[in-house]
């Protein structure tokens, strides 16, 4: 859920997509092999992905909205503890990255940027920068799995 809001920004638009996502992770089950990488990194992957299906099939706008002020902000306390030490871990790794691939990640499947605009934003050829984002995520998951 907390992917979900920090992207669509609606909690309605949220709830909705979350009810999706849990159709969506329903019908593909099959599809997970926790060899490849860990149940929470799977679900996130796939939520960030509908996230951006949905923002990318929105209007554009002139304004960006913030969160939902009647947003969740106090999940349990076991969500927490995993949210925290995930986050802990991830921060670990994003810091073993060179700044610009940390921004151009972060910006990618955080902020949902197209390859185009971060192209244009770190000034090289979108090929370049799907290239440097693949070996980015590697370098992460490498990291993310010890």
């Amino acid at each position: 859920m907390g992917v979900l809001l920090r992207l669509l920004s609606a909690r309605p638009e949220a709830e909705e997509a979350l009810q999706e996502l849990y159709t969506r992770v329903w019908l593909r089950s099959g599809r997970y092999d926790p060899a490849k990488r860990r149940g929470m990194t799977w679900l996130i992957a796939i939520a960030r992905n509908l996230a951006i299906d949905r923002l990318r099939s929105r209007p554009p706008r002139g304004t960006d909205e913030g969160l939902d002020p009647g947003a969740d902000s106090a999940p349990r306390a076991f969500s927490r503890a995993i949210a925290k030490d995930e986050a802990g871990r991830l921060a670990g790794c994003f810091g073993q990255l060179a700044p610009d691939r940390a921004d151009a990640v972060r910006a990618a499947y955080l902020s949902g940027l197209s390859y185009g605009e971060l192209a244009a934003r770190h000034a090289v050829p979108v090929t370049t920068l799907r290239i440097r984002l693949r070996h980015s995520l590697l370098q992460l998951r490498e990291c993310m799995d010890q």
